[in-house]
């Protein structure tokens, strides 16, 4: 059986080689992916439909540049992220500060405690199996910092690894998994408050009682 990356190997030579019908199913085996993660990071149909388009056109101008060192989706979804974050700069379409400033508040302390945890209910798998709880779950993730936020979605959405997330963010390696860790904290206390069962609620620690 033909795996994933065999095939899309397989189709990037025929469209190198001229094959333009090779390129269309390239296009539409990673379309919807691709405008998901950009409408995620723009937060616009309008503007992540822009970013589908530019990162297709950056594809065909740089057809010759896969060398396969990673997947090609990996790469491809970098392309688009970069795509979609320069956007986001060129239009502030937030009022946030910069995505890679504050990056000396990054450092290696310690990370902000909850102060609600609690056993959840059901398992994640569980809640995010029904279309609301996909909603909460999504609300939850545009409540944080673009800087968290971004991170998240690169690194734990779509799989890039951290040096392809640290690329893309313009940061370094220890920043991406600052701010990764952080916006998971921040996300499980978010959560955590709807799903969490509160009869199993855990009184929080705090570094400075030691």
């Amino acid at each position: 059986m033909v795996s994933d990356r065999e095939m899309d190997w397989e189709l990037l030579q025929q469209a190198r080689g001229g094959d333009f019908s090779a390129f269309e199913t390239l296009v539409a085996r990673y379309e919807r992916r691709i405008f998901g993660l950009a409408r995620r990071i723009v937060r616009s149909e309008h503007d992540a439909e822009e970013v589908v388009q530019q990162t297709f056109i950056t594809l065909i101008e740089h057809l010759h540049d896969f060398r396969g060192d990673s997947a090609f989706a990996t790469w491809l979804l970098r392309i688009a992220s970069n795509h979609a974050l320069a956007l986001l700069r060129r239009e502030a379409v937030r009022s946030t500060a910069s995505l890679a400033d504050d990056i000396r508040h990054d450092g290696d302390g310690d990370p902000p405690f909850p102060s609600f945890i609690a056993e959840w209910r059901e398992t994640p798998d569980q809640i995010l199996a029904r279309a609301e709880t996909r909603r909460i779950v999504q609300e939850a993730l545009d409540e944080l910092d673009d800087k968290y936020r971004l991170t998240f979605l690169l690194r734990d959405v779509e799989g890039l690894s951290t040096a392809e997330t640290a690329e893309a963010l313009g940061i370094t390696e220890g920043n991406v998994k600052v701010r990764l860790l952080r916006a998971r904290l921040m996300l499980r206390e978010k959560l955590t408050r709807i799903f969490g069962d509160e009869a199993r609620a855990v009184a929080p620690h705090r570094h400075d009682e030691d």
